[in-house]
């Protein structure tokens, strides 16, 4: 194994007729083991890790699952995009997939491992927003959004009060506690910070879930973070409801930025995909522009709920029978 090559395996998604995993496969890339400190000097040093790295361009990579192996390229960022039919059938659960990078020798370089969720064809799917929907970020607000990052980690920033137990909620309701529904986080943040947000997911207890995060960033490009186009939000959630066309989904997202009117336009072109649509309200001024958006979802069958705190957002959950 080649030590200075990594390959990055991020959680999948799908069923036995769609299968999708993505990666990145690295030449080099900074030690990055976090330390959980309270020195902002600590905090700093790592997050600039995490953007210190030198993808490895149109290398061969070899995915092995469940007895299939598929082959194919890194792009010229070293990311990678597995999509496959399955060969045999595959139960609804969390499953193990490994990838390889393969030197032009043919020599394995170094692998990585990752895992694929297949949720059950009757259960809930559940779309969030991670910034300012579950984990509090100040994104519209570039200099509040980087203070957040850099003076802080996975384990002392701050969720929303109560959101975790709400998703807790949904993720296990109607289904059985050993095959919870399925959560897809949608982020405008950078695959360099997937680990930063698993972790900071699994200390604050939200559910674990796949993660669709935005095209990696340099270094000098870090005061960029967080920064990504309406359309390219709308392309990720678009990629999850056309891989599951016969699941029901509920969005979660809030209004500090694009999130009503992405939620809005995907549910008049699929409003038999959608049971219900959640937006946190950060930005009490934008009410009146949210609640008109909102209208629209409801105009096509679909339930909304535009609320301060999780705690309505709970109730709400409650009224409409998502939980009991």
């Amino acid at each position: 194994m080649n030590k200075s090559v990594s390959v990055k395996v991020y959680h999948g998604y799908g069923h036995e007729h769609n299968l999708v995993v993505y990666g990145h496969v690295f030449k080099h890339k900074a030690k990055s083991q976090q330390v959980y400190s309270n020195n902002i000097f600590v905090n700093i040093v790592h997050l600039l890790k995490l953007f210190i790295l030198k993808p490895y361009a149109f290398v061969e990579v070899r995915l092995q699952f469940f007895g299939q192996t598929i082959y194919n390229k890194t792009e010229g960022d070293g990311f990678f995009k597995f999509e496959w039919k399955a060969e045999q059938n595959v139960p609804a659960g969390w499953h193990d997939v490994k990838v390889e990078a393969i030197g032009e020798d043919g020599i394995v370089l170094n692998a990585g491992e990752g895992k694929v969720y297949v949720p059950h064809i009757t259960q809930y799917a559940f779309i969030s927003d991670v910034d300012d929907t579950v984990m509090i970020s100040h994104s519209a607000t570039i200099g509040r959004r980087l203070r957040e990052l850099f003076i802080k980690n996975p384990h002392t920033r701050k969720t929303f009060p109560a959101a975790a137990s709400h998703y807790q909620q949904l993720a296990l309701s109607h289904t059985e506690a050993q095959q919870p529904n399925p959560f897809f986080y949608v982020s405008s943040s950078e695959w360099n910070l997937y680990d930063y947000l698993i972790e900071t997911f699994r200390f604050n207890q939200l559910p674990e879930g796949a993660f669709l995060l935005n095209t990696l960033k340099r270094w000098q490009d870090l005061v960029k973070t967080g920064k990504t186009g309406h359309e390219g939000k709308l392309l990720r959630v678009m990629r999850i409801l056309d891989a599951f066309p016969n699941q029901k989904f509920i969005f979660f997202g809030d209004n500090s930025q694009h999130d009503p009117q992405i939620y809005s336009s995907i549910v008049e072109k699929y409003p038999k995909n959608i049971e219900a649509v959640y937006i946190r309200n950060i930005r009490p001024e934008k009410g009146a522009e949210t609640r008109a958006l909102l209208k629209k979802v409801e105009d096509n069958g679909v339930r909304a709920c535009l609320f301060n705190n999780s705690e309505e957002a709970i109730k709400h959950s409650k009224f409409i029978g998502l939980i009991q």
